[in-house]
């Protein structure tokens, strides 16, 4: 039988026997038993990437299965021939929730409340802004970013969806823009929500000159990777008070300390939780399931880099 590795016990429970494969525990700590034997390995959903040069010691390795939707820290690593597929398509519930909360918490001042609520302070009632009427950016329309317009769509929002190239719509949006539109595009949104993956196209593509395109007031939420946003631009942009942000990753990561994103209003931070939820763990097995039997079957594997 083919011998296929998982992050732990936990995992080959949620995945269930699979014809033809031998499941068993390596969380890419040290050498595995029958090392010769593997041909499959899922590496653990968090610091899995660091543990890659693990896979010396599996010379027969042919798929690595990630966890995680991002691979750009682990593409490099893997040994010559070694496949790689990721887990597009996990993370859509949760990363969605994520960006629409953020949305909402943002626009109608959440932190402020919290900050209030701590120091037992009830606070007049002002007007703030609401996501309904909003024109909104989905920049990265790829699964996760279907999933945010769709839920983004029962409250009352204009979606503009934007990828690498322009092409035909769906049943959430008529049309999707091109990314060299964008400087037309900006100035007429009010959000922004970028969900593109990190590569050597998209690192810092939320520069200084997108940001200044942006309209006053404007919201930038980032649940992609904080590598695609200038940090230094954002800082100028949002100390000044210009545009708001709301950012489940940064750059760098984790955010130090005494870091001005910290401090500067209109700023709402949370630590790369997007796809840390409830909803990973059945899909994930889920995938691992159709994946493991597809190899299994020698039928075509999902999401291959």
């Amino acid at each position: 039988m083919t011998l296929v590795t998982l992050p732990g016990q936990e995992w080959i429970d949620a995945v269930g026997a699979v014809p033809g494969l031998e499941l068993a525990v390596w969380e890419l700590d040290g050498v595995p038993e029958r090392a010769e034997e593997v041909r499959v390995v899922v590496p653990p959903y968090v610091g899995g990437g660091a543990r890659i040069p693990a896979l010396r010691h599996t010379p027969g390795v042919d798929l690595v299965q990630l966890l995680t939707a991002g691979y750009e820290d682990v593409q490099s690593a893997l040994p010559e021939g070694v496949r790689l597929a990721n887990a597009a398509g996990v993370h859509d519930a949760s990363t969605a929730e994520l960006a629409l909360a953020l949305t909402l918490a943002s626009l109608r001042d959440f932190p402020e409340f919290f900050a209030a609520q701590r120091e037992g302070r009830w606070l007049p009632t002002t007007i703030h802004p609401a996501l309904a009427d909003r024109r909104v950016l989905v920049l990265g329309y790829g699964s996760i970013g279907r999933a945010i317009a769709a839920r983004l769509l029962p409250f009352e929002v204009q979606v503009t969806a934007v990828a690498s190239r322009a092409r035909t719509g769906d049943a959430l949006v008529p049309s999707v823009h091109g990314v060299e539109e964008l400087p037309d595009l900006l100035p007429r949104h009010d959000v922004v929500i970028v969900v593109v993956p990190l590569s050597e196209r998209t690192a810092q593509l939320v520069d200084e000159d997108f940001l200044a395109a942006m309209p006053d007031g404007g919201l930038l939420v980032n649940v992609a990777r904080g590598g695609v946003v200038d940090t230094a631009a954002l800082v100028r942009h949002t100390a000044s008070g210009r545009l708001r942000a709301a950012l489940d990753v940064t750059d760098p990561e984790p955010l130090p300390e005494d870091h001005p994103l910290w401090g500067a209003p209109g700023v709402l931070i949370t630590p790369h939780v997007g796809g840390a939820s409830t909803a990973f763990m059945p899909r994930a097995a889920r995938l691992l399931r159709e994946q493991l039997g597809a190899y299994a079957a020698g039928r075509p594997l999902r999401n291959l880099v």
